[in-house]
């Protein structure tokens, strides 16, 4: 689904990009974040499906704030207040004929609609708003962040250096990432930038909240990696006829995480009516498989592998009945009818990547998947997520797997739980593989204790900061790396020792301390 056009409206001496698409029975006036770009919008998977959501109940106005996307840029040296952007709201809103509309503010696109909520009350009739802030420094960035982002910009704007401050959930998703840092240069130039953060820098719209008489639907994920949840539950407590709800996650941006939960949300507070579930739904079952280069072979030997392994997996997942989904990178995607045949299928791959002289490690989970077109959404990230935990030569799947499998021979040991941004609770996790290729289900009586070499030199450092008591954060500001990184090297070492959790590898660590530590 695309919009036919792309038009212009006159805000000022400003001209602001529009595109109108669906026909609902109410207009809804979608106020972007921080920057956007109407075209570009639409190669993003994510964006697409929050669009086509929210399109299907309403008529959707969406535009380009001035100085971002296919809008008129703005004068670096006299900055617009937020009043005068503001009103280009107003001006959309002339030009598409729409007398009333509901507005959709997200991230700094919601102290716009809470201003005209303010200012225009005859031409509000209800306020979504997600993400969202009344004080820029207050609960965004203080001062001081504030220019180190600025300073970030002036260096590595285009290159995607911004991603982790708005979605570092998705920092490891070489998809994404590459779409994002064309989603930094088409959407604003350096300068363009920097001027943006300036004029965001100077929003607070305290003074109006209690003004605001439209219904107001406030959401917020609970680990909102930019903007502090407290923000939001500032505003349910200022703005008259409001309610909060919180939802998992912690990317910010709205058309990352569970972007159905939050389309929702949005619906039924503005129709009345929980979302009909899309027929074009079914429940599947993802196998991700990575694979990459542990013996550091060269890049000519390491891309004759990939390639003849990339072959091998595509006539092995129709083999097993499976349908191959996208690749991206060293991370390949297929979808099954049930779980057990994915899991079957991931053994053979094992197999084959071994014999072939590449390391594997996969993912498997089951949940609701897009009838057609390739695997998006919570599902497909959680399977990505899974197979980025397992280790060299492992099928991790959720306990989910395991249950819908019960009966087909297959075995399956526990593998603990772990926390993702994007659920609310810990998901239970099985190591899986066939009557071939596992041994029984249960841990064998006699194993040679680990040895420390076992683990990388980084590896070691994380589980002597492990033995030291810090927390992952922690873990990850000493060593300069992501927490997601981390995560990863802790689930490696637990993997790697057969231990089953953090307190057991402090106690190795305890073990096996030398004058160097282990």
């Amino acid at each position: 689904m695309r919009p036919i056009e792309t038009r212009y409206a006159l805000s000022g001496d400003v001209r602001i990009a529009y595109q109108v698409v669906g026909q609902g029975s109410l207009d809804l006036v979608f106020v972007p974040g921080f920057i956007s770009n109407l075209d570009l919008h639409w190669e993003d998977e994510g964006y697409t499906r929050l669009l086509k959501r929210l399109s299907a109940f309403s008529r959707l106005i969406l535009f380009d704030k001035r100085g971002t996307g296919l809008s008129d840029r703005v004068d670096v040296h006299h900055l617009p207040s937020l009043e005068t952007r503001m009103d280009d709201v107003r001006a959309v809103m002339d030009a598409t004929g729409s007398g009333r509309a509901a507005l959709l503010g997200a991230s700094e696109g919601a102290p716009m609609a809470m201003l005209f909520a303010a200012t225009y009350p005859e031409r509000t009739r209800a306020l979504a708003l997600y993400g969202g802030y009344a004080h820029f420094h207050k609960w965004v960035m203080p001062p001081e962040r504030l220019e180190a982002f600025i300073a970030t910009a002036e260096t590595a704007w285009g290159t995607g250096a911004t991603l982790p401050h708005f979605a570092p959930g998705r920092v490891d998703d070489p998809r994404f990432a590459t779409w994002w840092a064309r989603f930094e240069r088409l959407s604003a130039s350096p300068t363009a930038a920097i001027a943006l953060a300036r004029m965001n820098a100077a929003i607070d719209v305290r003074g109006v909240l209690a003004a605001i008489s439209a219904p107001t639907l406030l959401i917020h994920r609970r680990n909102d990696a930019r903007v502090d949840p407290e923000a939001s539950r500032f505003l349910a407590r200022k703005i008259p006829n409001s309610r909060l709800v919180e939802v998992a996650g912690r990317d910010h941006p709205i058309w990352t995480g569970d972007i159905d939960r939050v389309a929702d949300l949005i619906e039924e507070f503005l129709t009345g009516a929980r979302a009909v579930a899309e027929a074009e739904r079914v429940l599947a079952a993802l196998l991700v498989t990575r694979i990459y280069d542990t013996a550091r072979l060269g890049d000519r030997m390491w891309s004759e592998r990939s390639q003849r392994f990339q072959g091998t997996w595509r006539l092995t997942v129709g083999r097993h009945g499976g349908r191959p989904a996208g690749t991206h990178g060293e991370l390949m995607m297929a979808r099954f009818d049930g779980p057990a045949r994915a899991v079957r299928c991931a053994a053979t791959l094992r197999d084959a990547a071994q014999e072939i002289g590449v390391a594997s490690a996969q993912g498997v989970h089951v949940g609701e998947v897009e009838l057609r077109g390739p695997p998006t959404g919570l599902t497909a990230r959680v399977t990505m997520q899974l197979a980025a935990h397992a280790g060299r030569g492992d099928i991790l799947a959720s306990r989910l797997v395991a249950d819908l499998a019960a009966g087909s021979g297959l075995h399956f040991n526990d593998a603990g739980r772990i926390a993702l941004d994007e659920l609310d609770e810990p998901l239970a996790l099985v190591q899986a593989t066939s009557e071939q290729h596992l041994e029984p289900a249960c841990r064998p009586k006699a194993k040679a204790a680990a040895e420390p070499a076992a683990l990388t030199a980084r590896e070691s450092e994380v589980v002597n900061l492990i033995a030291d008591g810090k927390s992952n954060a922690a873990i990850a500001a000493e060593l300069g790396l992501s927490e997601h990184t981390v995560k990863r090297h802790v689930a490696n070492i637990l993997l790697k020792l057969d231990l089953p959790s953090r307190a057991a590898a402090a106690a190795f660590s305890a073990r096996h301390a030398g004058p160097h530590g282990p």
